[in-house]
C-alpha cells in the first residue's frame, strides 16, 4: 500500500473516531473514542503545550484560570493546508460546526470564561469542541482540562478552595472514562513531589493509561549543580515512580515563550516561526543537557525530550488504539442503533396513545402501583436501597424535627433501638414511635415551688379556707398541659415527615421496574400534590384528636385514671409517723383514700378505715379507748387547723401536696402516652392504608372530568414527544453512517493484513530440495 492510501485510510479512521466522540458527547452514548486528556495544575504550562502539540496558538496563556471549560481539539493533518483549518462546533446544535478564525475562537472562549466567572459555579463540564486541519497538525483528538489549583489553607481562602473542589471534581470524571490517555503535567525538579500525579493516581493508581510529562526543562536545567543529579531527574527509579506510565519513563520538554502575531509585545511574526523555535528549544535542551551530563545523551533518551518526541509518541500511541478498537466499536454501535431503534418504537407508541381512553386507562394504572408500592413501603421491604433513602435517627431529628422538652435537652441516641440504622417507611415509622415511648415514658414531674402552691391555693367562693387537694390538682394539670402539649406538635411533625418520604422512594421504585409515567410531569405533580395534601390533612385532624383528650385530661382531674399507685401514696404519707405531724398525715390518708373511691366504695372506706385503725392503735398503745378518741379527734382538729383555717404552708402540707401532684401527673402521662400512640396509629397510619386509595381515586377521576388535556399537558407532550423523535431520527442516521464508516474501515483493515501476510508469505526463502 503506497503513502498515498496510508494517509487516506489514516485520515478516514480519525474523522470517524471524532465523528464518534461528538455523536458520545451530544448523546450521552456509552462508548468513548480514544483521546489524550491534558490534567495538570494552573502555570503548569498546560495550555502552553497543547499549542506546541498542535502547532500554532489558540488560546490565552499565563498566570491564573484560562480555562473554564474542557477544550476538545479534533486535530487532523492536512498537508494541504498552510494555515489553520478551525470549525467550532456550536453548542445550540452540536450538529452544525461553523468555520472560525483564530482570533474569533480566542475570543469565544475568553467570552465563556468571563461568563462563568461571574456565575456560582465558575466552570462547566460541557466541552468546547474545535475541529483543526493544518499541515503541522498531529492526528491526535486532546481535551485541554482546567488547571487545578491548589489554594493556601486558612478561612480568607474559602472562594479559592471551593473552587479547587470544582475543578479537581470536574478533572477527575473526565479521567474515569477508561479510554482516554491521561497526559500528566508535573512542573518540579524532584519527582517525589507528587502534585499532579496525586489527583490522577486517585483514578488510575497504576498509572497504566497514563504519559507523565516534566514541563519548562528549560527552566530546571540551570537547577542542577551535580550531573548525578540531572541523571535521577531524566531517569527516576522505579520506586518514585509509582506503577506502569506509559512510555516507561517521563517525557520532558519546553515550549518557547511569546505570542505570535504583528502586535508590538508579538515574538513571532508567523506559526512557522513559532514552529521553528519549538524544535530550536529542543535542540538547545539536548545540549544543555550534555554538558551537564558531561556526555552525549542516548538514543533512549533523546527519544523523551522534545515536544516533537512527545507528539510522535502520542499519536503512535493514539493510533494502535485507533486500530485496536475498530474491531471493538463495530458491536458497541450496533447495540446503540437496536437501542435507539426501540426507543423511536416507544415514542411512536407514546404519540399513538395520546387520547382521552388511553391516557385515562394509564393514570388510573398508576393510581393502582402507586397504593401498592406505598403499601409495600409501610409494610416492609428491601428492593430501595438504604444508603439512598434511609435516614439515621440523627438525619430523622434534623430534617423531621427533634423530641425537646421543656429543659431543651434530647433523649440520648444511643438508648433508641436503631437509632443508627438507616430506615425509612414502615421501620422507620415505628422507630419515631418508639423514641417518642421513651421520651414521653421518662419524663418527672417539673419541679414545684413553694410560690406556686400558694398562689395555687386561692379563695373559694364560699369560704376563705385552704383546699389542698383542689391545690394539688390546678398545679398537676397546669404542669402536665405545659410539658406533653409540645410532645404532640413534634410527633405529628415527625410521622408527618416520614410519611411524605415514601412518596419519593415510591417513585424510585416505580421507576425501576419501568412502571413510571415518564412524560406526564403535570398528571405526576397532581398525584404528588394530592398525597402531601392528604397526609398534611389527616395529620392535621389526627393532632385535633390527640389535643381534645390531652385538655381533657388536663382540665378535670378523675381521680380513678391515677389510684393505680395509690398504695405507693399511702405509704409516702405513712411515713411522717414520728414527727407531730403523722397524725395528720394518717387522717388525710385516710380521707383522701375515702373521697378517691367510685367503684368500690365500701372495699375502700373498710381498707382505709383497716389501715388508720392500726396506725392510731400503734400510736395510742398503752393509753385506754377513751383517751384514744379524745387524742383522736384533737388531732383531727389540728389536721383541720393546719389545712382549712391556717395559710401557713407547714412542710407536712408542702410535702402532701407534691405527692398528689406526683400521682395526678404520672397518671396524665400514662393516658397521654398510651392515647397519643393509639390515636396516631389509627388517624394517622391506617387512613393511608383505608382512606387515600379512594380519596386519590376520587381527585383522579375529578381531574379527568375537569381538564384532560391539561392534566397530560397532551399539547406540550406531543411537541415534546416530537422533538424526541427528530433527535432519535437523527441519532440513527449518524450512527448508521458511523457503522458503516467503521465496517468499511475494518474491512480494509483486514484486507491489510491478508495482503501483509502474503507478501511476507512470498519472500519466504524455500529450500532446494536435493
Amino acid at each position: 500500500m503506497d503513502s498515498n492510501a496510508r494517509w487516506e485510510r489514516q485520515a478516514r479512521l480519525y474523522e470517524a473516531y471524532n465523528e464518534l466522540h461528538g455523536l458520545a458527547q451530544e448523546f450521552d452514548t456509552p462508548f468513548d473514542a480514544p483521546a489524550v486528556l491534558v490534567v495538570g495544575h494552573q502555570t503548569d504550562g498546560k495550555s502552553a503545550l497543547v499549542e506546541a502539540l498542535m502547532g500554532f496558538q489558540f488560546n490565552h496563556v499565563g498566570g491564573g484560570t484560562k480555562t473554564r471549560r474542557p477544550i476538545t481539539l479534533h486535530m487532523k493533518y492536512n498537508p494541504d493546508r498552510d494555515t489553520p483549518l478551525c470549525r467550532l462546533v456550536s453548542d445550540a446544535d452540536p450538529i452544525v460546526a461553523h468555520e472560525k478564525s483564530l482570533q474569533e475562537i480566542q475570543a469565544y472562549i475568553e467570552a465563556e470564561n468571563m461568563r462563568l466567572e461571574s456565575e456560582p459555579c465558575q466552570f462547566s463540564a460541557r466541552e468546547i469542541i474545535i475541529r483543526v486541519e493544518y499541515k503541522y497538525c498531529p492526528n491526535l483528538t486532546i481535551i485541554d482540562t482546567p488547571g487545578l489549583i491548589a489554594p493556601a489553607p486558612g478561612r480568607k481562602n474559602r472562594d479559592l478552595q471551593g473552587q479547587a473542589r470544582a475543578v479537581e471534581s470536574l478533572v477527575r470524571t473526565k479521567m474515569q472514562h477508561r479510554e482516554f490517555i491521561i497526559l500528566c503535567l508535573e512542573d518540579c525538579s524532584d519527582w517525589s513531589n507528587a502534585t499532579t500525579r496525586r489527583v490522577v493516581m486517585q483514578i488510575d493508581p497504576e498509572l497504566s493509561r497514563t504519559v507523565i510529562v516534566s514541563t519548562k526543562l528549560d527552566t530546571k536545567i540551570p537547577q542542577f549543580a551535580r550531573s548525578s543529579d540531572v541523571e535521577v531527574f531524566l531517569s527516576p527509579p522505579p520506586s518514585t515512580l509509582d506503577g506502569f506510565i506509559l512510555g516507561d519513563s517521563p517525557f520532558f520538554t519546553s515550549v518557547p515563550s511569546g505570542r505570535v502575531g504583528f502586535g508590538p509585545d508579538s515574538v513571532y511574526r508567523s506559526n512557522d516561526e513559532f514552529k521553528k523555535a519549538i524544535s530550536l528549544r529542543e535542540m538547545e535542551d539536548i545540549t544543555a543537557l550534555e554538558e551537564k551530563l558531561g556526555r552525549s545523551l542516548s538514543k533512549q533518551e533523546t527519544s523523551r525530550i522534545g515536544v516533537g518526541k512527545l507528539r510522535l509518541f502520542l499519536e503512535e500511541l493514539l493510533q494502535k488504539r485507533y486500530m485496536d478498537n475498530v474491531p471493538l466499536i463495530i458491536p458497541l454501535l450496533e447495540k446503540e442503533y437496536r437501542s435507539a431503534t426501540k426507543q423511536m418504537n416507544e415514542i411512536n407508541q407514546e404519540l399513538s396513545n395520546l387520547d382521552e381512553v388511553k391516557l385515562k386507562e394509564k393514570g388510573r394504572a398508576f393510581h393502582d402501583l402507586f397504593l401498592t408500592k406505598l403499601s409495600l413501603l409501610l409494610k416492609g421491604t428491601v428492593v430501595a436501597p438504604p444508603d439512598k433513602f434511609g435516614e439515621t435517627l440523627q438525619d430523622e431529628r434534623v430534617n423531621g424535627g427533634a423530641f425537646v422538652g421543656i429543659d431543651g435537652a434530647q433523649f440520648p441516641q444511643k438508648l433508641i433501638p436503631n437509632a443508627g440504622m438507616r430506615l425509612y417507611g414502615g421501620a422507620q415509622y415505628h422507630r419515631a414511635m418508639a423514641e417518642f415511648r421513651f421520651v414521653v415514658g421518662g419524663i418527672k414531674c417539673p419541679p414545684i415551688t413553694r410560690e406556686e402552691i400558694v398562689n395555687a391555693c386561692g379563695v373559694e367562693d364560699i369560704h376563705d379556707g385552704t383546699n389542698y387537694s383542689r391545690t394539688a390538682c390546678v398545679i398537676a394539670v397546669a404542669k402536665a398541659r405545659d410539658t406533653f402539649e409540645p410532645f404532640l406538635c413534634q410527633l405529628g411533625s415527625r410521622l408527618l415527615h416520614i410519611l411524605k418520604r415514601l412518596l419519593p422512594i415510591s417513585v424510585f421504585l416505580l421507576k425501576k421496574d419501568g412502571e413510571y409515567l415518564s412524560g406526564h410531569e403535570v398528571f405526576l405533580r397532581r398525584v404528588a400534590s394530592a398525597y402531601n395534601n392528604f397526609a398534611e390533612s389527616t395529620e392535621r385532624a389526627c393532632l385535633e384528636k390527640c389535643m381534645e383528650d390531652l385538655i381533657s385530661t388536663t382540665r378535670y382531674v378523675t381521680w380513678s385514671l391515677h389510684n393505680k399507685n395509690r398504695a405507693g401514696l399511702r405509704q409516702f404519707l405513712d411515713s411522717f409517723g414520728g414527727t407531730e405531724h403523722s397524725n395528720v398525715g394518717v387522717t388525710v390518708t385516710a380521707g383522701l383514700s375515702s373521697d378517691s373511691s367510685h367503684g368500690s366504695v365500701a372495699h375502700e372506706k373498710q381498707d382505709s378505715k383497716s389501715r388508720a385503725d392500726v396506725k392510731l392503735s400503734h400510736l395510742a398503745s398503752g393509753i385506754d379507748s377513751t383517751s384514744s378518741i379524745q387524742t383522736t379527734e384533737t388531732r383531727l382538729a389540728d389536721l383541720l387547723d393546719s389545712t382549712l383555717w391556717n395559710r401557713k404552708l407547714a412542710p407536712s402540707s408542702e410535702r402532701i401536696v407534691y405527692a398528689l401532684v406526683q400521682q395526678i401527673f404520672h397518671g396524665i402521662r400514662e393516658y397521654f402516652l398510651a392515647s397519643a400512640e393509639l390515636k396516631f396509629n389509627c388517624f394517622l397510619l391506617m387512613p393511608v392504608v383505608d382512606k387515600l386509595p379512594a380519596l386519590l381515586r376520587e381527585d383522579l377521576e375529578s381531574a379527568f372530568e375537569d381538564d384532560l388535556d391539561n392534566i397530560f399537558d397532551i399539547s406540550n407532550l406531543r411537541h415534546s414527544l416530537g422533538q424526541r423523535k427528530r433527535d432519535t431520527e437523527i441519532e440513527l442516521k449518524r450512527i448508521k453512517r458511523l457503522k458503516d464508516k467503521f465496517r468499511s474501515i475494518h474491512e480494509q483493515l483486514c484486507l491489510h493484513q491478508v495482503d501483509t501476510k502474503a507478501i511476507s508469505n512470498s519472500h519466504q526463502v524455500v529450500p532446494i530440495q536435493k
